[in-house]
């Protein structure tokens, strides 16, 4: 979908439209989403963020899914001007003038005008949304983190960031958030801040967004904004002072071996740092376990993947079985896609 063609569908008389889910847990599934709590989703964020009329945002993600189609909401509702750009590992990878392809829209028109005069680098962005693979591309080329560092509000979702990155973007002289969030949240309800004063691992829930824990110690969510209803997410966390919350991993991707409970993304949140190509952490059904923990790679020396883990993590979150691929499977979004990565072994 391209930039025209949502502006058609948001002005269309319909109290609706439709978005996709990401695909990282299963099939990507399509939801029938109320245009009013879209706009109620951007006011809240540009409120949080203190978003004002004339601002400039930045759109570089695909009009696919929710994240980008809120980009251009956040414009129409709250007045933004936004550049849009096309969707690549490079966002800010753009000739002086003009990018091909770019546009303004603001809550006044209904259209696409022509380029805005300089194109990305005419000035500071206000306002940005990336995933981690476009904000760390654009960390390994001089002119373009030179162009990252001055936009005033970055913020990255759609994938875990971990802790190089993180480090990496400490020193950003303007705000860096990690964002929480999901389809069926209509995008993000919770920031994190990664940079400045103020950084924290806790994500802080927008202001009427209230969180708890299930009895799995999944995250429930009301924003009734948003959501009709209290939601129960897949998501394991932990609470700080009954409001702040830290995102441990899905549910789904709890992996019991021998009677513990080993949470994937847990595992690979200790080895990211040391691994220098893409992997994951699935499993597989065993015997004597139920299920063993398999480390899936693109790494093909993979004894000296098992001396790192043996010297890593503790003794029961070791892999059983180490496993070569030619790539880990993604998703459209860059997340891993889990139940492809167990198929594989």
């Amino acid at each position: 979908m391209d930039l025209e063609e949502f502006l058609k569908e948001w002005h269309s008389d319909s109290p609706t439209l439709t978005v996709h889910t990401s695909g990282s847990t299963g099939t990507p599934k399509a939801m029938l989403v109320e245009k009013r709590r879209m706009e109620a989703s951007a006011r809240i964020t540009c409120r949080f963020l203190g978003l004002k009329e004339g601002d400039t945002a930045l759109l570089c993600l695909p009009l696919d899914y929710i994240a980008g189609k809120m980009m251009v909401v956040r414009a129409l509702t709250c007045g933004l001007r936004l550049i849009s750009v096309a969707p690549s590992g490079h966002p800010l990878k753009a000739p002086p003038t003009a990018p091909e392809g770019a546009s303004i829209v603001s809550a006044h028109e209904k259209g696409v005008t022509s380029p805005p005069l300089g194109g990305v680098r005419g000035g500071a962005i206000d306002f940005a949304a990336m995933v981690p693979l476009q904000v760390w591309n654009s960390l390994q080329v001089a002119e373009e983190r030179k162009q990252l560092m001055q936009i005033k509000h970055l913020i990255i979702g759609g994938g875990a960031i971990d802790e190089e990155l993180e480090r990496q973007l400490k020193d950003f002289p303007n705000a860096v958030w990690s964002t929480y969030g999901m389809t069926e949240t209509l995008s993000h309800i919770a920031l994190r801040r990664l940079n400045g004063p103020g950084a924290s691992e806790w994500y802080t829930p927008f202001e009427g967004v209230e969180v708890s824990l299930n009895a799995d110690s999944c995250l429930v969510i009301n924003a009734p904004a948003v959501h009709d209803g209290p939601l129960v997410t897949n998501d394991i966390a932990t609470l700080h002072l009954q409001s702040l919350f830290r995102i441990l991993g899905r549910k789904d991707n709890v992996i019991c071996s021998g009677g513990v409970k080993i949470q994937a993304e847990e595992v690979e949140r200790l080895l990211r740092p040391h691994m220098k190509k893409p992997f994951c952490i699935t499993r597989m059904k065993d015997v004597r376990l139920g299920e063993a923990v398999v480390l899936l790679t693109e790494e093909t020396d993979t004894e000296s993947l098992r001396l790192l883990c043996e010297q890593e993590l503790p003794r029961l979150w070791k892999p059983r079985h180490y496993v070569s691929v030619a790539k880990i499977p993604l998703t459209a979004t860059g997340k891993i896609a889990r139940h492809e990565a167990e198929n594989l072994v």
